[in-house]
């Protein structure tokens, strides 16, 4: 419990849940091994505390600490960021340059948003994992690295692995040791910790007396859902300290910082309590479910076909009947076109939304995918599907 205690105090980790502390407890049990290790939790959890702690306790301590965001780095330079690349291997290699796994020799590096890796890189990393080998771009020698890797993602890896998005393999390479950071709607007992906590520092940076919350407020506080968890925490804790003149803040106030948590309709499984915290959540997700939907039509579309051109009818499968969710109501065929048009306004929204925020900070990319909630990598997608190059 003391050296539990003295790791908090070290990487400023503020709560008591016991969740929190097990996550804790197994980093430090962890760090003395070269043991690969896959963070999992939502965005704003605080992820990127534990492989500090997990470096800082181990025989590495003293060698490089890399952390890479690869949500960050474009598709086309991934690899070369990672593992280098010979003089003119490509446009613009005007140098031969070290990757990160060559820096980071006999050290740690930490990989996070690891899910958002292309599929090429994936075998790299996969290969380096497994041999400690790579290569440069452009290059035919083989490299040896002795780097501890360390993982963090806030999606599904499993359910990407379904979509062909990650490979297995690496995903169970990865995962020699998991660790998984509970979301602060289920850490109720840190909620009241972490925003005093931030309302003294605040207090301190900007020279002002620290705000206090009322007990309505401060009840309000705790059963809001957070679904930016710390990050968002954080940010409405400053927001206030420098907003609001008087330093006692009622309910009332409160709310006024608190944004509306919109839920969709669930249509699959049970509700999970998820919440969509900006509205391109919100049209993607309604894109996804058009384009479920469409599907869906076209099946029971070619099904009536084949009656009406057989003398036996034709009936679906069992197991298409039983895959039907009971709330999904479909009592027409609706025209593909008209679903089509639909889903073609939702992306011409999503278009608009991207071109706002590009706008509004000036072309820079990483602050307008911040603003949309999405990683650099998605946006540089989008930007590319959409044509707005320009903007």
């Amino acid at each position: 419990m003391e050296e539990l205690q003295k790791n908090k105090q070290r990487f400023g980790i503020i709560g008591n849940a016991p969740s929190l502390n097990r996550a804790i407890e197994v980093a430090m049990q962890v760090a003395p091994t070269d043991l690969s290790v896959l963070i999992t939790g939502e965005s704003g959890v605080g992820k990127e505390v534990f492989p500090q702690i997990i470096h800082q306790n181990s025989n590495r301590k003293h060698g490089p600490y890399i952390a890479v965001n690869c949500g960050a780095i474009p598709e086309g330079t991934i690899d070369s960021e990672l593992f280098g690349h010979e003089k003119g291997s490509f446009t613009g290699a005007s140098d031969s340059r070290k990757g990160y796994f060559e820096v980071a020799h006999n050290g740690t590096i930490f990989l996070d948003e690891v899910a958002d890796l292309p599929m090429p890189t994936q075998v790299r990393l996969l290969r380096v994992l497994e041999t400690g080998e790579f290569i440069k771009v452009g290059a035919s020698k083989v490299m040896k690295s002795n780097v501890r890797v360390i993982a963090a993602t806030n999606v599904n890896i499993p359910e990407f692995i379904a979509r062909g998005r990650f490979r297995e393999d690496l995903y169970y390479r990865l995962n020699t040791v998991p660790i998984f950071i509970q979301p602060l709607r289920d850490r109720k007992e840190d909620v009241f910790l972490l925003f005093r906590k931030f309302a003294a520092d605040f207090a301190e940076t900007y020279r002002m007396p620290a705000i206090q919350l009322t007990e309505e407020a401060q009840q309000k506080l705790v059963n809001y859902h957070w679904p930016g968890n710390i990050r968002q925490l954080k940010n409405i804790a400053e927001q206030i300290s420098v907003i609001e003149r008087q330093r006692t803040i009622s309910a009332d106030i409160l709310q006024q910082y608190l944004p509306v948590q919109v839920h969709l309709p669930v249509l699959y499984g049970k509700d999970d309590g998820k919440t969509f915290a900006s509205e391109m959540d919100i049209y993607n997700t309604l894109l996804e479910m058009r384009k479920d939907i469409t599907a869906l039509k076209r099946l029971v579309a070619e099904i009536m076909h084949q009656n009406t051109s057989q003398e036996t009818p034709v009936f679906a499968p069992k197991n298409y009947v039983e895959r039907i969710p009971e709330r999904m109501n479909v009592p027409e065929i609706i025209d593909t076109q008209e679903i089509q048009d639909e889903s073609l306004s939702i992306a011409e929204r999503e278009a608009d939304l991207i071109g706002k925020a590009l706008e509004k900070y000036g072309g820079r990319r990483r602050n307008a995918a911040k603003e949309l909630g999405i990683s650099e990598r998605t946006l540089y997608r989008k930007i590319k599907e959409y044509n707005l190059e320009n903007n």
